[in-house]
């Protein structure tokens, strides 16, 4: 029965969208039979939204992974090389921030472990609205950057690499059981910044996954309640991520493809000296403009990972 609701509830959804996207089109074809010069400039912007509008719709109605509708949970590891690597994070953090609010997206911080000179080590963030893993799940992978470095006071080139996981918000239907038995749950005192009760206090979770070894944490919360709460939410993400890699592989496998796993994986390079460049790896789609992809221009990137296929049944 429940198979049947699912089922039910996704063909409803697709018919919606196509009436979108049809009642879009019909709306652009009468603009575009117009004579152009009787569409003053307010007029022309709303067709651009329009097509704009349409486009998103399309790539919507092209989704076709089990959890490409669900929310996405990021999270940002910075890769060897202290400071620079640890600066290079909270650049990115920067970007899809700015790129979640270009698109009105809700994006929230759910826990993030601050260097100790500058940047940040690591953080996991949520950014919600309908299928916002489908479309994030082409940042996944090693982010490369050239610059000189602000930390270098002989402003020598550095290379900085950063670790990007995607992973689909888990949903209290998703059939992922824990045993309380798998989990081995330790408190701590925060180490971060949030005023002395935090850092006096027990309130940082640590959650190990028994079974499969994942670990998280969580201490940007004032209670250990809260932090156990986000720990858990984001426990579930990865031991989804996780499920779905293995089917990934086994399919890979079948197919007889060779994935490499890990750091080695990398996907984009952001050069800003001696030339800027956005370039990813996967698609060829590069930009000279790397000012507006760290601002969160990323849009172009994402479309042309979707159009390559690259994102399909990968989840």
């Amino acid at each position: 029965m429940r198979l049947l609701a699912d089922k039910r509830r996704v063909v409803a959804e697709w018919r919606g969208m196509e009436k979108k996207v049809a009642d879009i089109s019909e709306l652009i074809s009468l603009a575009s039979d117009e004579d152009e010069t009787a569409l003053d400039k307010e007029i022309r912007a709303e067709v651009d939204n329009i097509e704009s509008h349409l486009e998103e719709l399309e790539f919507e109605l092209s989704f076709n992974g089990e959890y490409d509708n669900h929310n996405a949970i990021l999270a940002i590891h910075a890769g060897a090389g202290g400071v620079e690597s640890q600066d290079w994070v909270e650049m990115l953090l920067r970007m899809y921030l700015h790129w979640a609010e270009r698109k009105n997206y809700k994006a929230e911080v759910l826990d993030i472990s601050p260097g100790e000179e500058a940047g940040i080590k690591s953080v996991v963030l949520e950014i919600c609205h309908e299928y916002t893993f489908g479309y994030l799940k082409s940042e996944h992978g090693v982010h490369r950057l050239v610059r000189l470095s602000p930390f270098d006071s002989d402003h020598a080139r550095h290379t900085s690499f950063a670790l990007v996981e995607v992973m689909p918000e888990a949903h209290e239907d998703v059939d992922i059981e824990i045993s309380p038995d798998d989990l081995k749950i330790e408190t701590f005192k925060s180490s971060g910044p949030g005023g002395q009760n935090m850092q006096k206090t027990s309130s940082a979770v640590r959650i190990t996954h028994i079974p499969s070894g994942l670990v998280v944490s969580c201490q940007s919360e004032r209670s250990q309640h809260q932090n156990k709460e986000t720990a858990m939410k984001i426990l579930l993400s990865r031991l989804l991520k996780f499920e779905l890699a293995k089917k990934e592989e086994e399919r890979a496998r079948l197919k007889g493809k060779r994935i490499v796993a890990g750091w080695s994986n990398q996907i984009r390079s952001y050069v800003l000296h001696p030339y800027k460049m956005v370039k990813d790896h996967r698609t060829d789609y590069q930009v000279s403009d790397a000012e507006s992809v760290l601002d969160g221009e990323l849009d172009g990137f994402i479309n042309a990972y979707l159009r390559a296929g690259l994102g399909e049944n990968n989840d």
